[in-house]
């Protein structure tokens, strides 16, 4: 259930517009997890997973089995390096476009 629910249409237009406006689909070169990407900077990669691609991330499943659990603020180094080629391939553009 989401914290906060839009009540207007110019809220659930800000809404997409913030989490789901310019994202890029890319597919991990290893495990085939696929999720939205969007840069706005060089520093600044945002990446919305989906229910199947976390269960898809190779790399997730193992950490979920160290005892002390997956660092849930920790990037899959795999999938890191799928979105860095696509950012080299021109795939992702980095910028942002009116603010996102």
């Amino acid at each position: 259930m989401p914290g906060i629910v839009a009540t207007s249409e110019e809220t659930r237009q800000d809404e997409v517009r913030y989490t789901q406006a310019r994202l890029v689909e890319v597919a991990c070169l290893d495990c085939l997890a696929r999720v939205g990407v969007k840069k706005n900077s060089d520093h600044h990669t945002q990446i919305q997973w989906s229910s199947a691609a976390l269960a898809d991330c190779a790399e997730f499943r193992r950490a979920e089995t160290r005892p002390e659990g997956r660092d849930v603020k920790a990037a899959c180094p795999r999938l890191r390096a799928s979105i860095d080629a696509a950012v080299q391939s021109g795939e992702i553009v980095i910028g942002a476009e009116d603010g996102y």
